[in-house]
């Protein structure tokens, strides 16, 4: 199956109909319940990239420009006088960074300075163990649901063991549970880019 990734300018799918045929563009216009908001401090690896606005973190695709283009998550209390650009361009600032803060769904305000990612050393995301059983074709119709059934938050999908890991910004388990309800245990597995950040 071909990896599926949003847009790195994270442009909701199908944003230019959705006016004229009520194309859904987020998870609660699917009519699930969506994740709540992380109470822990999260962390979270990517390209923060500040094009003069404000500093984002991206998690998902970055288009191969110069300088970079990406759309990811605001960072309130980001500085870059704590973290120095790897690259500049203008008024353009990017690197790439592990950032930890708190998240509220919409907005990662940063508690802690960023560490570059050259000097970060992150935990292997969990895996179930042994080998899926799901055929490719009907993992290729689920990653294609998937664009269109997680709005925003989905980063990307990808077969991988006989099972789609779908990716998405964060899920407390919300999404994981309504994918065993709806595809069987162990079919699709959710990986949720942003993580309670580790002790010690």
């Amino acid at each position: 199956m071909r990896l599926i990734l949003r847009s790195a300018l994270f442009l909701p799918l199908c944003a230019a109909v959705a006016l004229a045929s009520g194309c859904a563009t987020s998870p609660s216009a699917t009519g699930g319940q969506e994740p709540a908001p992380p109470a822990e401090v999260v962390e979270g690896s990517g390209m923060v990239l500040d094009q003069g606005d404000g500093a984002e973190l991206c998690l998902g695709p970055v288009a191969e420009s110069f300088p970079p283009q990406c759309r990811g998550i605001p960072l309130d209390g980001w500085s870059w006088d704590e973290a120095v650009p790897e690259n500049s361009s203008g008024d353009v600032r990017w690197g790439m960074y592990a950032v930890q803060g708190r998240y509220d769904g919409e907005t990662l305000t940063v508690t802690t300075d960023a560490t570059p990612l050259a000097l970060y050393d992150p935990e292997p995301f969990p895996w179930p163990a042994g080998t899926g059983t799901a055929e490719e074709a009907e993992l290729s119709r689920i990653g294609e649901e998937a664009l269109g059934r997680y709005g925003d938050a989905f980063l990307s999908a990808g077969s991988r063991d006989g099972r789609l890991e779908v990716v998405v910004v964060w899920d407390d388990g919300t999404w994981q549970r309504q994918a065993d309800a709806e595809y069987g245990d162990g079919v699709v597995v959710v990986t949720s880019a942003l993580r309670p950040m580790r002790e010690g």
